[in-house]
């Protein structure tokens, strides 16, 4: 089965909760969400229906088993919100807008920053009868901060995650995203 790097062209936008670059305290696990528009999700569908063919070819009973619901829900007309959620070891590259890796645990990177994606669409069976797909995020290039409040053989390192993206303006890694208060506006 072919894996397919899905990218977003344009930055998406952050939506709900967001633990990117430190782990949540009471599930010790990282996340992610945003919108997409219509035209990547249709991408999505037609790679989910390969990977669900894929998937019941390794199912103990076919006749007897559950699939779960896509990986996605839609949120509005045209706009469908896709989540992540990945361990340390599993932790994708992020990197700015000129490709320097974003480490900094403390940049708000909240609801309404904007980013651009590169992830893939994997298949997975629980007990051998339940099945469906999951988002797996390859890598991130932060393109605005927001104001408002394991290891996968074939994962990508920030490098290549910033060869994928290339460099546009924005956000760069030192960048904190918000205004001193004490600063004249």
């Amino acid at each position: 089965m072919n894996r397919t790097i899905h990218k977003t062209l344009e930055p998406v936008t952050l939506e709900g909760f967001q633990c990117i670059l430190k782990p949540s305290e009471k599930y010790h696990n990282y996340s992610l969400s945003a919108i997409v528009d219509a035209e990547l999700l249709a991408a999505l569908e037609e790679d989910r229906v390969e990977a669900l063919k894929w998937a019941t070819t390794k199912l103990k009973n076919p006749k007897r088993s559950v699939l779960k619901p896509e990986p996605w829900e839609e949120v509005a007309e045209g706009k469908y919100k896709v989540k992540f959620s990945w361990k340390e070891e599993t932790k994708p590259p992020i990197v700015d807008t000129e490709g320097m890796p974003v480490t900094d645990p403390d940049l708000p990177l909240f609801s309404g920053s904007t980013v651009k994606l590169a992830f893939y669409q994997k298949p997975y069976i629980i007990g051998g009868d339940t099945y469906g797909t999951a988002l797996k995020l390859v890598g991130v290039q932060i393109i605005s901060t927001g104001s408002s409040a394991g290891v996968d053989g074939d994962s990508m390192n920030e490098a290549e995650v910033a060869e994928l993206f290339g460099t546009t303006e924005g956000y760069k890694a030192g960048d904190r995203g918000f205004t001193d208060p004490g600063d004249d506006f």
